[in-house]
């Protein structure tokens, strides 16, 4: 479908994505840095985007790196390369810019694993505990929690607090479960959980490590307490890119979303990267969300500006008050 008016334009808006015939000879790279100067825009991208948006983006990052970058840029356009609640963060951040995302359907089964009503209702049951929820979902949870954290910090957020203070950590129960047991916290977890990390087989990496014997096994931890056993470093994404950059071996098995090989090939180009596997028969660890992103869809975005992200005032300040929180916390940890 080629736009050439306005009324295909508002078709092709009512549809959620952006799906338009491009010219194959067109260079995508060089429009969207064009675009980028022309309209002051910057584009944010998460280490599970496909390569090239990662090579095309301003900055690449997990998700406190993007949310301190959102609350920190000075565009007048943000173009967020990633999911749905990483665009509403950057929102969130940002009242007076707009925010693009390039397929409003990159939503997060994380996300979507805990809706606000029924949370509303969880935690009404609880009121003597303080809610820290995973930047991993809605602006509705948001609302709904006393401080953010990312994988990244939440083991500093979690024991920053007083030991017998009662905390209801949500929505990712294996990442709660991983704080729990490092901080020795007996936090109450909601029952949400991310479709990638869950899906990694343990047999198949058992196997893996069989064959690949001077491997080190690395594992992000919303991973499934099984796996993050038999690994040899557990950590967030930036850490994990970090760890093998830094780390004395070779050979990575990876247990996080493909995406981020992408950026380790790239900072240890003499090292082996080796995707863990998962229990699905495509033996595909994609993140389908994040792959909704395209650089077509990308281009398509900057160049209509649009999808945009739309969020009710009284929303956006509630859920601002626990990011706050959170990113206060992370200079004071040096994070």
């Amino acid at each position: 479908m080629d736009v050439h008016n306005e009324e295909d334009l508002a078709k092709v808006e009512e549809r959620g994505f952006l799906d338009i015939e491009l010219d194959p000879t067109l260079d995508l790279f060089k429009e969207i840095e064009q675009m980028k100067k022309e309209k002051n825009a910057v584009v944010l991208a998460h280490y599970y985007q496909e390569p090239d948006i990662q090579d095309i983006a301003d900055y690449i990052g997990d998700s406190l790196g993007l949310a301190q970058q959102a609350a920190r840029t000075e565009a007048d356009i943000i173009v967020f390369a990633g999911v749905h609640f990483m665009a509403e963060t950057a929102k969130i951040l940002n009242p007076n810019k707009k925010v693009l995302l390039p397929d409003l359907k990159a939503g997060c089964s994380l996300s979507d694993s805990c809706p606000p009503p029924i949370f509303k209702a969880f935690r009404e049951k609880h009121p003597d505990h303080l809610v820290i929820s995973y930047i991993n979902c809605s602006a509705g949870i948001k609302a709904l929690s006393d401080i953010i954290c990312t994988s990244s910090n939440a083991r500093q957020i979690v024991e920053s607090l007083p030991v017998d203070q009662k905390i209801i950590f949500a929505p990712d129960k294996n990442l709660g479960a991983y704080i729990n047991k490092v901080s020795g916290r007996n936090m109450l977890l909601w029952n949400g959980a991310c479709m990638v990390h869950e899906i990694f087989s343990l047999e198949k990496i058992t196997r893996l490590k069989e064959r690949h014997p001077y491997a080190k096994f690395i594992a992000h931890p919303e991973c499934e307490e099984a796996v993050l056993q038999q690994a040899d470093f557990i950590g967030s994404t930036t850490q994990l890119l970090k760890y093998v950059t830094n780390d004395e071996a070779s050979t990575f098995i990876v247990a996080t979303e493909a995406g981020i090989l992408h950026q380790m090939q790239q900072k240890a180009p003499g090292k082996t990267f080796i995707p863990a596997p998962p229990d699905n028969a495509c033996a595909c660890n994609d993140c389908p969300h994040m792959k909704l992103n395209t650089l077509e869809k990308l281009y398509i975005c900057m160049k209509y500006e649009t999808p945009e992200i739309m969020m009710e005032e009284e929303l956006r300040l509630k859920a601002k008050k626990p990011i706050d929180r959170m990113l206060e916390l992370s200079k004071q940890f040096g994070l």
